[in-house]
């Protein structure tokens, strides 16, 4: 099942510095200590009992002695076998004689080497959750289980199952809350024990009660993107494969493997439907069709230890057959009032860490491992979520702005004062969860789900970048496959040390300043800053300028497009127009007028223009003003306008630059890999096109800008690529006079609305992209521009103190932004644009295109200019 500030699946709030040594690790080094001198002790111990044999006279002595030995040396054994499973010795998958020579160990032993072997993982310092709605179809079960408050039986005049409309009434609203995923959470098959659930059914045209959820699940994705996780209880094969047609993942807690509870006065008598052998079946079942499953223990209900040592085997032999499953829930038994248990002891909570410190043990490094601290119990200090986390887990379940965990209601702020204080222990919060890495790549499941709700094949670009593969979901759900990149070692401060020394930093190594977080994610920013702080001072630019987009007609796909109209295109906002010669001459002079030094002009690719159509444009604008600087047409633009002239680039390009073509804008750019190319804009020109096109305009001396255009299918991997290309390409030519990211605009584009991207990058993805480029392409591009029209004034403000030192452009106008949906894009005049460097402590100056003063004239005439109407 899947979730990232902003909104996300499971996402990040408010990150703090942190200590040099946070306190976690200050925690879980005491608790290793610990662990070793208790094994120092057991050595002592031991030569004083071998002392005592040899000197007493005492047969009963003797005896005694003896066996306090063999209880020592089989703890030092124990303890010399967990040294060899949290080192990793013992491999992933500790062998089941290892794990039984540590289970009677010290609590505090087992939770200090399950920590340390969650460490291992690459976001080892990272606890999730994930934000979501729970949709109880319905509370109808025929099994009684003696704990449970969910179960109803049915009631006169009262619907046994929640009708469509209530479901997307409670979906539409955990959407407007930032929700990503819908947990279905239903009693398990009341069709076969009540008559009016049964009735209902057939009513509403289904025999069978995950029919209805899988109709439901179906509508909810399609109506509201919310992912629908199914916990549906007990299935067959069949019914995993019809639910898997229509949600992301499924569940079932296999709860226990003690069969003693479905005994008479046990919490499971008269529930068919708790018999492990058909949970584990149900769960095998999932592992053969390559659903993402999740599925876990319930303790304190009656059973041993052993008897969850055997539960936690049990499920992984399941995993080590089919790699599914990607989350273990590891719950405590919490009495509830009108319950059969409502008086039964809870387990105290080292019962918990024991489990989970067994769990992590069991399962290695990879399992995403959860407990929900809604039903810890609880210490007097309040931290009894440190013990969680220092027990081994990486996950705190879900959360809900909007519904109640009707399975758990038990105190539903815990989870937001968890998370209020989860810095303390050095963790960052994600806004990226994937599950547990499974041993096969499986992305049928989401090739799947695209193809049939969008009526295509999604082609082969999740082939590509699942092998093997997590499944991670963005900012508003939208599942993402991606690869398993190891971080292991890779240190952030010796990243950014290297680049320092300028040493080029390696793919894997720019993914990995992606991903930083917490105290990282701040040692990143401050890296960028103090870099932009040498090579430009505390100058912020911007230019005056105008954007002139001479049509919105185009004859491309672009999934991410919603300026373009026409047959087509993907008819979304506006009418079709195209600008007359006239009018572009008429907005160039007005520009002028208004103290503009830069018109910039782009538009679609309209299926009647050829490359003459451009030279017209362009020589129009340097008619009507000449002394205008013309930044036009983006390399698409010079591709489809030489293809139709029958010229190479470069000959189209040396005519444009005769005609007065000062620059090129570096749009187009998208992401600079044909990855992402092939599902974004599968028709635009190829990543290697356009650094062709780029590199031909800087050899015959026309500079460029350059641009990423983010957050939408793409991963932190695409996005180093990305950096790398553009820095070897600025190494080479040295023709980039600028980079401009420009977080993806989701609320028209036709990807979004499909459900098939998220909605546009996290505020943390935004403030990393600018920083990183900053420090990935230094030397060799100086500028890095925070772009109003997509972030907003406020939001570009704010990355002057994360590497930027330019603002771009005032505009005049701009309507490829604004008609994606953005409340921004029309014009930031001099003044506004100056007050707001000026709030940051900066200098602003005004600049031209290629960052040479602005004429004194236009300066005067950019300040007294009215606005336009």
């Amino acid at each position: 099942m899947e979730f990232q500030m902003d909104a996300a699946f499971r996402r990040s709030f408010s990150r703090r510095h942190a200590s040099a040594i946070p306190p976690r690790q200050q925690h879980c080094k005491r608790g290793w200590n610990s662990f070793l001198n208790f094994s120092r002790r057991i050595s002592s111990t031991s030569t004083l009992l071998h002392n005592s044999l040899r000197s007493s006279s005492s047969l009963i002595s003797k005896r005694k002695a003896a066996n306090i030995l063999v209880n020592v040396t089989a703890s030092g054994r124990g303890l010399e076998t967990l040294e060899f499973i949290q080192s990793g010795k013992l491999g992933e998958h500790p062998d089941e004689a290892s794990l039984r020579e540590v289970v009677d160990l010290e609590v505090s032993c087992l939770a200090a080497a399950a920590a340390r072997i969650r460490d291992r993982r690459e976001d080892g310092n990272i606890v999730t959750f994930s934000p979501k709605v729970f949709i109880p179809l319905t509370r109808v079960c025929r099994d009684f289980c003696g704990y449970c408050t969910f179960a109803a039986s049915p009631r006169p005049g009262q619907a046994v199952y929640m009708s469509v409309d209530e479901v997307l009434e409670v979906a539409r609203a955990g959407v407007a809350a930032g929700c990503t995923e819908a947990l279905f959470t239903l009693g398990d098959k009341p069709e076969l024990l009540y008559s009016q659930a049964k009735h209902e059914l057939e009513a509403l045209g289904h025999t069978s009660t995950v029919s209805y959820a899988a109709e439901v699940a179906r509508i909810v994705l399609q109506e509201t993107g919310l992912l629908p996780h199914m916990n549906v209880g007990v299935m067959s094969r069949e019914d995993v494969i019809l639910l898997r047609r229509v949600s992301v993942s499924q569940g079932l807690m296999l709860e226990s493997i003690s069969e003693k509870l479905l005994e008479p006065g046990g919490p499971h008598y008269r529930c068919p439907d708790k018999h492990p052998s058909a949970r584990l079946s149900s769960i095998a079942a999932a592992g053969e069709e390559k659903v993402p499953f999740t599925s876990g223990l319930l303790i304190g209900i009656g059973e041993t230890r052993e008897e969850r040592l055997q539960a936690l085997l049990a499920l992984r032999n399941l995993h080590k057959q089919y790699g599914h499953i990607q989350e273990l829930i590891i719950q405590n038994f919490r009495a509830k009032k009108g319950t059969a248990m409502a008086k039964a002891a809870e387990p105290p909570l080292v019962e918990l860490e024991w489990t989970i410190a067994m769990a992590r043990l069991v399962f290695g490094t990879s399992m995403s491992i959860q407990a929900p601290p809604n039903l810890t119990p609880t210490m007097t200090d309040g931290k009894e979520w440190k013990r969680l986390i220092d027990a081994g887990i990486n996950d705190w379940g879900g959360i809900s702005p909007v519904t109640k965990d009707w399975v758990n209601p038990e105190d539903p702020t815990v989870l937001r004062r968890v998370l209020a204080h989860e810095n303390s222990l050095g963790y960052a919060r994600a806004e990226e969860w994937s599950p547990g890495l499974a041993q096969d790549a499986h992305s049928s499941f989401l090739e799947d789900k695209l193809s049939n709700l969008n009526g295509g094949s999604t082609g082969n670009h999740f082939d590509s970048v699942t092998n093997p593969a997590k499944i991670s979901v963005g900012t508003d759900g939208t599942m993402h496959p991606t690869r398993a990149i190891g971080f292991q070692g890779m240190d952030v401060k010796r990243i950014l040390k290297k680049i320092e020394e300028a040493v080029e930093p390696s793919e894997v190594e720019v993914t990995r300043l992606f991903r930083a977080m917490g105290p990282e994610f701040h040692d990143v920013v401050k890296a960028a800053d103090e870099l932009r702080a040498r090579v430009n001072g505390e100058k912020v630019s911007y230019v005056v300028n105008r954007n002139i987009n001479y049509t919105n007609v185009c004859g491309y796909k672009c999934q991410f497009c919603a300026f373009s109209k026409g047959k087509l295109s993907e008819n979304l906002r506006g009418k079709p127009y195209s600008l007359s010669l006239d009018e572009v001459s008429r907005r160039a002079v007005e520009a002028w007028e208004r103290g503009a030094t830069e018109v910039c002009m782009q538009g679609g690719i309209h299926p009647e223009f050829t490359g003459e159509t451009y030279m017209e444009i362009l020589k129009a604008v340097k008619t009507a003003a000449p002394e205008l600087h013309v930044h036009a047409f983006s390399p698409l633009e010079v591709f489809q306008g030489a293809f139709t002239l029958g010229v190479s680039v470069e000959e189209f390009l040396v005519e444009l630059k005769n005609a007065g073509l000062g620059s090129l804008p570096g749009t187009a750019a998208e992401v600079l890999d044909d990855e992402v190319r092939r599902l974004l804009c599968p028709d635009k020109i190829s990543t290697d096109q356009w650094l062709e096109v780029m590199e031909t305009a800087h050899r015959i001396g026309l500079r460029t800008t350059s641009t990423i255009m983010f957050g939408h299918l793409d991963r932190s991997q695409h996005w180093a690529r990305h950096l790398l290309r553009l820095r070897n390409l600025a190494r080479n030519t040295g023709g980039f006079s600028e980079f401009v990211p420009l977080p993806f605009v989701h609320m028209q584009a036709p990807i979004y609305l499909k459900g098939r991207a998220r909605k546009g990058p996290t505020s943390r993805e935004c403030v990393l992209m600018h920083s990183i480029a900053r420090l990935v392409l230094h030397p060799f591009i100086t500028n890095v521009q925070a772009s109003w029209v997509k972030m907003g004034p406020g939001g570009a403000q704010a990355l002057l103190a994360a590497g930027c030192n330019d603002m771009g452009g005032s505009l005049m106008n701009e309507s490829i932004t604004r008609a994606a949906g953005a409340s921004h894009g029309e014009e930031l005049s001099p003044k506004e644009m100056e007050t707001l460097i000026l709030s940051t402590g900066k200098v602003p100056y005004q600049r031209t295109t290629l960052y040479g003063d602005a004429p004194a004239q236009q300066r005067i005439r950019a300040f007294s200019a009215r606005p336009l109407t």
